[in-house]
This record gives C-alpha cells, structure tokens and sequence, in this order.
C-alpha cells in the first residue's frame, strides 16, 4: 500500500514539473522574436512641476500648493512645455483637454480653476476670452503658501487645441477629463477644422469610456483607450496569459505593466511583446503604480533593453535626459538643482 501510495506521488510530482516545465518553455522570453525599434516615450502633461503625492488621490486636493521645490519654471499642458518635452525627443506629448462656453478647447489639468489660477469657477463655465486672462502659474507654492515663485508668470499661457497643434510635430495623446461623448466630437470637428491629420501625426486618445467610444467610431485605425479598458486587459493577461491565449479584452488594446509587476508578466518582455503585436494591442510601462509614470532615472534600468513599447513618463525634466542624454539641453546649474530635487525624492520615497 505504501509503495503505491510512494510511486502515485511521485508520478503527480512528475506531472506537475512537466507541465511547469512547458509553462515555462511557451513563456519563454527568450524563445520570442526579438522586438525591432526602440522604446517610446510618453510626456505626461508636457514638463511640468512636480509635486508630493503622499496622501492625494486623483480626484482631491489642489496639486499646485504642494509642488516640490522648483528647478525649473515650466508649467504644464502649455505650449513652451510641449515644445521643452520634445527637445528632450518625448515620442509622444500627454495633454489635457476641455471644452470651453463659446464651443473651443481649452488645454488645462483640472476641471476648476481655483487650484491653479487666479480664476474661479469651471473652466467649461468660461469662455476662451476670459481663460487667457487668466494666471495659470497663480497657485502655485512648495511652502505652504509663504512663496508663490511663479505667481505672474503664466497670464494668457493657457492654451487653446489650436496653439497645442502648432506647437510642434511631435505626436500628441489627448486625454478627455469628462464622461461627455460630444466632447469627442468637438475635438474632431477642431481637428478637421486645424488639417491635422491624426495618422500621420500618430495621435493617440484616453479618457472617459463615452468619448473614447465615440472618437474611436470617429478615428477607428486610431490609438483610443480608456483607463477601465486597460485595466481589464492587463488583469485578463496576468491571470490566463500562461495558456498563451491573448484575452480578448486585449485584442488591439493597452495593456499597462507597473514597474513591479513584470515579474508576473507571462513572457515578459519579448514573447509578451510579440504576443500583443500579433493583437494589435499597445504596451505601457509606468512606475510601481498604474496611475504614476517614471519619476526617477534609475528606473529606466528596471525595463529590459529589448522592450519597444510606450514608457509613461512624470518627470521628462530628468528621467528624457538620462535615456537621451544627447538631447539635454538643461544647464549645467538646472542639471545640480535637479539632482538635489532627485535625492530628496528619493529620500521621500
């Protein structure tokens, strides 16, 4: 009896390490074709100030007054930032956009004015006119509101879509912060209206799932997803992605990797690569959360070299330099400030 009972154990032991061993051998990496071109770079809202997260969610607090100490005086989602983000060769410029009261598109973060300006109210409440007028560098204060280093600065700098489209050629990922379908349909009539041919400009879409779902109808060859569909997608592939079955919910998607999760990703990087190819689908790499892209340079060499897909990118001010070091131009002044402001995040960290 024990001796049968020894060999039937030994033949499960034996079952499960084959089959460990072909989970093994059809997740392999290595085995994978070797991704072409190079990873592509992802400018969220251009250069801008960044600020202490600890305690914030997405949908509170006034970001503006808790900004770390300035080593620059860019501010973002403004033309000078989106053109600063592609001299340091950003692949793809993140902004946001609103719909203003007189039918135009606003670029600007926040759904109020308050945090930022020295406006009050919903920016979709105003008119273009009237958002010009406004300080968008008003609010702006890294000691609790002794110091507003930048107050003054930013009158008349908000943008419009027209202004953004001109800023430069780099491509631009347009990020709807409403619910709102017809938003969607306001920045494609702007984007008739402005010649800007969306695939050949590469332009990309996110956002609410009703104006995704609309531009998507509008542009269908376009880059378009939403936060929910991604989300779905890589939740999908890290629980069933080991049978070598793409989910469908990936199937000319966006899957995003957190830094600390490519561990767990089947096949990473190559054959997860090559797998979301074959499905059409877009591969994003943030930092550890979903929801913060690289703010430190150091992180770049947590990525494989092969990977040749999207990097979400907070901090291009220092993490473009450090990957294209070639097309820095900072000061030899902004570059010390800047790793002063590095080792006190790291310190935070």
């Amino acid at each position: 009896m024990k001796q049968k009972l020894g060999q039937r154990l030994k033949l499960v032991a034996f079952a499960i390490a084959m089959v460990l061993l072909l989970l093994t051998f059809i997740n392999a990496s290595w085995l994978a074709p070797a991704p072409q071109g190079g990873v592509k770079l992802i400018a969220h809202r251009g250069i801008y100030q960044q600020f202490n997260r600890k305690g914030l969610d997405r949908y509170t607090g006034c970001t503006a007054t808790r900004i770390e100490p300035p080593i620059h005086d860019y501010q973002e989602n403004t033309v000078r930032s989106m053109q600063g983000a592609a001299r340091f060769r950003a692949d793809m410029v993140e902004i946001d956009i609103a719909p203003t009261a007189d039918g135009k598109i606003a670029v600007f973060h926040d759904w109020t004015l308050d945090c930022r300006t020295d406006g009050k109210g919903e920016i979709r409440a105003k008119t273009m006119a009237e958002l010009k007028a406004l300080d968008i560098a008003h609010g702006y204060t890294a000691d609790g509101g002794k110091t507003f280093p930048f107050r003054g600065t930013g009158r008349g700098a908000m943008p419009t879509l027209e202004e953004a489209l001109a800023a430069n050629s780099t491509p631009i990922m347009f990020n709807f912060k409403s619910n709102d379908p017809a938003e969607a349909d306001l920045l494609a009539a702007a984007l008739k209206a402005a010649r800007r041919d969306v695939a050949k400009s590469r332009d990309a879409f996110y956002g609410g799932q009703r104006p995704v779902a609309r531009i998507r109808q509008i542009y269908p060859d376009a880059w378009t997803w939403s936060p929910d569909e991604a989300k779905t997608c890589t939740r999908d592939y890290l629980l069933y992605g080991w049978t070598t079955i793409v989910p469908e919910s990936c199937r000319n998607g966006t899957l995003i990797l957190p830094l600390n999760y490519q561990a767990v990703a089947w096949g990473w990087p190559n054959r997860l690569i090559d797998r979301m190819k074959k499905v059409g689908a877009r591969v994003i790499v943030t930092g550890p959360s979903a929801s913060k892209g690289l703010d430190l340079p150091e992180q770049l060499g947590k990525i494989p070299d092969s990977f040749n897909g999207y990097i979400w990118v907070e901090d291009i001010w220092t993490v473009g330099p450090a990957l294209r070091p070639r097309r820095d131009f900072r000061t030899e002044a902004q570059i010390k400030a800047a790793e002063a402001a590095l080792q006190r995040r790291r310190e935070q960290d």
